[in-house]
């Protein structure tokens, strides 16, 4: 990276604010794009990164850049990109007018259509995917607590730029197949619309057999389909995910031996979905379910347990009214 330049987050909510926070604590120079209520928020208390391993720091507003002003994008070498998938084309062209030309551009988003969005509304850039494999809770007053394990990923580039910004406690490592990657992390990812439909932590959701049963019918239905479409997954776990199934189904104590080995969870942990239902936001199940309807009905195949999902989140998203807490049983029905 060049020396005096910043790595700047665009669209700094609970990701994003938990990545910049890290990376202030790895010394790195940062600018945080971000709403105005997260701005009071960090004002008032400072940005305070914590992990279920352990890590807390608080930050005050003075060690890094901070606005909701897009020109905050000028000096960066470095864009991550954060916002919502249905806010990707917006956020692109505010990048075009505002950062450096030279400036690398990654996506840290859910989904597997961002990148593209990005490449084509920034044409001429240098644009590289990303994968974030770990859940982020907004906890109030400028805490951004990260609850599960895993590394970033992001493309593999020659400027190396994932081992550049890699700093400790945020591990950083480069794929030469980030397509892939992305879609095991939408797979993965199929969960986070049960839990929101759930209202239980994700641990207690997890350690629950027909909970497991109804995400490995999910599980086993998207793989169908996408494998249909040519597209081959890549386990963003150890697990690979031709298996995932099968284990999801077995005994409680028996995957919960296996989950405590390949995945650590705090015991609070929810999904980004289940916040934004509790928050009345729109949710990305257009990005996650729906990617897999969509396919479906091109390749003239079935998928009624996704299409079931997207009807009941929307259905909740109309409501507002937070998490149905919906048992598997009524959502299967």
């Amino acid at each position: 990276m060049n020396s005096g330049r910043t790595i700047a987050i665009a669209g700094a909510g609970s990701i994003g604010c938990f990545v910049g926070g890290m990376l202030v604590a790895g010394d790195r120079g940062v600018a945080l794009l971000a709403r105005s209520r997260v701005i009071g928020e960090i004002e008032a208390n400072g940005l305070r990164p914590t992990s279920f391993e352990g890590f807390d720091r608080t930050f005050a507003a003075n060690r890094f850049a901070l606005s909701e002003d897009p020109s905050i994008l000028g000096d960066a070498a470095v864009v991550l990109v954060a916002v919502k998938s249905a806010d990707t084309a917006a956020m692109a062209d505010v990048i075009a007018r505002h950062a450096p030309t030279d400036a690398v551009i990654v996506s840290l988003q859910n989904g597997v259509g961002n990148t593209a969005v990005l490449r084509d509304r920034l044409p001429g850039r240098r644009v590289l995917g990303g994968m974030v494999p770990f859940n982020v809770i907004a906890l109030g007053n400028g805490r951004f607590h990260r609850a599960t394990s895993g590394d970033i990923v992001i493309a593999q580039d020659e400027a190396r730029t994932a081992e550049k910004i890699s700093v400790q406690g945020l591990n950083m490592r480069a794929t030469g197949n980030i397509d892939g990657v992305q879609w095991g992390k939408l797979l993965l990812n199929l969960n986070n619309a049960l839990n929101a439909l759930a209202d239980l932590p994700l641990r207690r959701q997890l350690a629950q057999r027909p909970w497991r049963t109804l995400f490995a019918d999910q599980v086993a239905e998207a793989l169908a389909v996408i494998r249909a479409e040519g597209i081959k997954p890549v386990s963003p776990t150890p697990i690979p995910l031709g298996w995932l199934p099968s284990l999801l189904r077995l005994p409680d104590p028996i995957f919960e031996a296996l989950l405590g080995r390949t995945m650590k969870i705090d015991p609070e942990a929810r999904s980004s979905m289940w916040e934004d239902l509790q928050r009345g936001r729109r949710t990305e199940i257009d990005y996650l379910q729906g990617v897999i309807t969509g396919i479906a009905e091109r390749r003239g195949l079935d998928a009624p347990l996704s299409r079931r999902i997207v009807a009941l989140i929307r259905q909740a998203e109309q409501e507002a009214r937070g998490s149905p807490g919906l048992t598997p049983e009524q959502i299967r029905a």
